[in-house]
Parts: structure tokens; C-alpha cells; sequence
């Protein structure tokens, strides 16, 4: 397995996606969105799902992460419907069909579930485990080393730790009953600090 093996999709939607990213999130964010998607599409080969809407993916990993950002931040929801809504937006614009924007919706929505049933949601369940990975540390010994070697190479972590976990930090108490309370009390901010992806960025 090689970062070569995976490409992005060429179309409106994901270079729309990937243009708003870095438009508007730090490059550390932007970086986790990116080894994001490189985990789920590998994790997708190492589990076994064949079924995979590859542009859906990619552009609900890009923009997991968007609803943190003071633009599209939004006090009443959880920045992971907030996040949801801009790829509807943007999916719109792109000429998706209704129901194929709001899978965008479910899946960053679902990457904060404790876990996704992949039977019911593909796409969900990969961003799901791949997050939990670059979060979390959750299952790293299930891809090759080398691979995620490779994959931190050309998307450092950078500061992650520490912007992400401010960031959850403020979500969780401007908004204590979303998932954000949950991710800090489950322990993110230690999590973090101890995944074993920052040892193998160094």
C-alpha cells in the first residue's frame, strides 16, 4: 500500500471542497482532513469494503472539520452538522441530487458516533475509524507502517494536537450537549497528545 494508490477525485465537488478547506481552515486542520481521507480509503482496502462512493468520501473528509472554523461556526448546532451543512452547500452547487447531499450531511454528522455500523453507512463508518486513527489513536497497527509513514510525510501533523484540542475544548463548553462534551470527557486532549502518530512524525 502507497499514498500513489489513492487519487483524488478530479471533479467540482472535491476541488470545491478541498479550495474551501484551504481557504478557510489552519494547514494543520487541513492536513487531518487530507490523512483523514488517505486512512478511510485504506482502511476501506484492509476491511473489506467494496462499496465505496470515493467522491462522497473525499469531500465529507476535507470538510469534517469546516464547522470549527469562525466562518461557518454556528451556536446552536454541533460543528459537526454545522461542517454537514456547508458540504450541502457546496454539493448543491456542485449539481448533486438531494439525496446524495444529505449522505454528506450523514457521514460527517456520523464521524463523531461512537461507532458506525458499516452495513448501514460505508462512507460513515470509513471516516469513522480513519478519524479515530488521526484523533484518537485508535487502530494504527491495521495499516502498514511505511504507509502511514509516508502518508505523515507529506501531510505533517504539524500542530494538530494542540489547535484541535482547543478548539474541542471551546465546543464543548459553548455547547455542552454535542458530541464535542463527549470527546472531552472520553479523554481526546490525552488522546492526542499520545497517539502514535506523532512519534512516527518525528
Amino acid at each position: 500500500m502507497h499514498l500513489t494508490d489513492f487519487h483524488a477525485p478530479d471533479t467540482l465537488a472535491a476541488r470545491g471542497a478541498l479550495e474551501l478547506a484551504r481557504q478557510y481552515q489552519s494547514p494543520a486542520i487541513t492536513a487531518h482532513a487530507l490523512r483523514s481521507w488517505l486512512w478511510a480509503e485504506a482502511f476501506a482496502r484492509i476491511d473489506g469494503i467494496g462499496e465505496v462512493d470515493h467522491e462522497l468520501l473525499y469531500v465529507a473528509a476535507v470538510l469534517h472539520d469546516i464547522g470549527t472554523v469562525t466562518a461557518f461556526d454556528n451556536h446552536t448546532v454541533s460543528y459537526e452538522h454545522a461542517g454537514g451543512h456547508v458540504a450541502v452547500a457546496l454539493t448543491a452547487g456542485a449539481g448533486w441530487p438531494v439525496e446524495r447531499r444529505a449522505r454528506a450531511l450523514d457521514v460527517i454528522v456520523r464521524h463523531n458516533w461512537p461507532r458506525v455500523d458499516p452495513a448501514m453507512d460505508a462512507e460513515g463508518y470509513l471516516l469513522e475509524v480513519a478519524t479515530g486513527l488521526d484523533i484518537s489513536g485508535a487502530r494504527p497497527e491495521a495499516l502498514p507502517e511505511a504507509f502511514r509513514r509516508e502518508v505523515l510525510a507529506v501531510y505533517p501533523r504539524g500542530a494538530l494536537a494542540a489547535e484541535f484540542g482547543a478548539c474541542v475544548l471551546d465546543q464543548a463548553a459553548r455547547k455542552p450537549d454535542t458530541a464535542a462534551r463527549r470527546l472531552v470527557d472520553g479523554g481526546v486532549i490525552e488522546k492526542l497528545a499520545e497517539n502514535p502518530l506523532e512519534r512516527l512524525s518525528i
